[in-house]
């Protein structure tokens, strides 16, 4: 069995959890309609929770699987990739988990890893978009979930935020001589803070650095040429770089257009992110219905 045939299982056995619920927790149906306009305005507090206990669950889903004695998945907290394929297969396959409250709109997990460590697209990532079954109670449902190569995200990321001279990104050090729990893996983004004449001049500096000087590469000449860039005007560390939501990925674009759009109970998501997160609106009706569609599904 080689990595890739690994991965293609596993990425396979989890997108076939769609739609399923998971009872890692269940929150209790509303007793009063006051109850469940206080829910509807709270439940997003439980996402950091609820993820990290669906990420945990996944890993033991992939053991259930027969791996014909090759190797289990492991959880690696900290470390990349979170759920690794410990065994006989190297290069050790490996599925990086991030869960998404849609009602939270926005894809808020980040991807900073370098692509340097996916050379032989043994990763993936997965990521898993979960709402209660019943919108705002309900065990954890798994509306719907995207796998694609760690690569490929990487190499979105990078093409869309490295901009020099404006915008730099930076690989980590070497940290091999580490243990694993000091190892750096992730890339860092930094914003120019000077005037703009002062870009001007930087461009033509930039020219110097021979054929396409703007196409990021990891390599250690091209990284001493960008740190020797910040090193003659201001920049400043981007708190925002590498979220998930703005790498500008086709296809995680699309699932995430597919997500929003997606109707549970006679509204599609982002519309019910809206009038759940609308201060000014009287959602009593809204929850109302939303408890009666629940009791007629039960």
């Amino acid at each position: 069995m080689t990595f890739l045939e690994v991965l293609t299982i596993a990425s396979g056995h989890i997108m076939n959890l769609k739609n399923s619920t998971m009872g890692v927790v269940d929150i209790a149906k509303p007793t009063s309609l006051q109850y469940a306009k206080h829910l509807a305005k709270v439940v997003s507090k439980l996402s950091p929770l609820v993820g990290n206990m669906i990420e945990f669950n996944l890993c033991e889903e992939l053991n259930k699987i027969d791996w014909k004695n090759e190797g289990i998945w492991i959880r690696q907290d900290p470390g990349f990739p979170d759920t690794l394929f410990k065994g006989n297969i190297k290069p050790a396959p490996g599925i990086e988990i991030k869960t998404w409250f849609p009602l939270a709109t926005e894809i808020t997990a980040r991807f900073k890893d370098s692509i340097k460590f996916f050379e032989q697209d043994q990763t993936n990532v997965a990521l898993v978009a979960w709402l209660p079954e019943f919108i705002i109670y309900g065990k954890p449902k798994l509306i719907d979930i995207w796998i694609g190569s760690a690569k490929s995200l990487a190499q979105a990321r990078d093409l869309h935020y490295h901009n020099p001279p404006d915008y730099l990104v930076f690989e980590p050090e070497d940290t091999q001589n580490r243990t694993s729990n000091l190892q750096q893996t992730n890339t860092n983004g930094y914003k120019f803070q000077g005037k703009k004449e002062d870009l001007t001049d930087l461009e033509a500096y930039i020219s110097g650095w021979g054929e396409n000087p703007k196409v990021y590469e990891p390599s250690v000449e091209y990284q001493r040429k960008v740190k020797d860039l910040m090193g003659r005007h201001s920049y400043r560390l981007d708190t925002n770089f590498a979220k998930m939501d703005r790498i500008r990925h086709v296809d995680l674009e699309t699932f995430k257009t597919r997500v929003l759009n997606t109707n549970l109970f006679g509204h599609d998501i982002k519309t019910w992110a809206k009038l759940i997160g609308d201060e000014e609106k009287d959602i009593v009706q809204l929850i109302e219905e939303l408890i009666q569609a629940a009791n007629q599904k039960i």
